[in-house]
């Protein structure tokens, strides 16, 4: 799956264009090395694909390349985290 980064000053989204629909998951920047993940909107036609998983594992992936934290209030994207442990080294709980 494909997912593109769409970033500005203030924060940005994760985007993932699959069969014609746009998945997105948006953040905020609270510093330079934290980000808040507020949100994640699935389309109904894409429910039950991986596609919501797809964007908050890129999440997680871009956080360890960019050396910061993600504070989830986005209920999708935490409940998400409590799940992978393994997500903890970024993820503040």
């Amino acid at each position: 799956m494909d997912i593109r980064n769409e970033d500005n000053a203030s924060g940005g989204r994760y985007v993932a264009t699959v069969e014609g629909h746009e998945a997105e998951m948006t953040f905020s920047r609270a510093s330079p090395t934290l980000i808040i993940i507020d949100h994640t909107g699935v389309p109904e036609a894409l429910r039950g694909k991986g596609v919501g998983q797809a964007l908050a594992l890129h999440a997680v992936e871009e956080a360890r390349r960019g050396g910061w934290k993600i504070i989830p209030l986005c209920p999708f994207f935490k409940a998400q985290a409590l799940r992978h442990e393994e997500w903890r080294d970024v993820v503040n709980m």
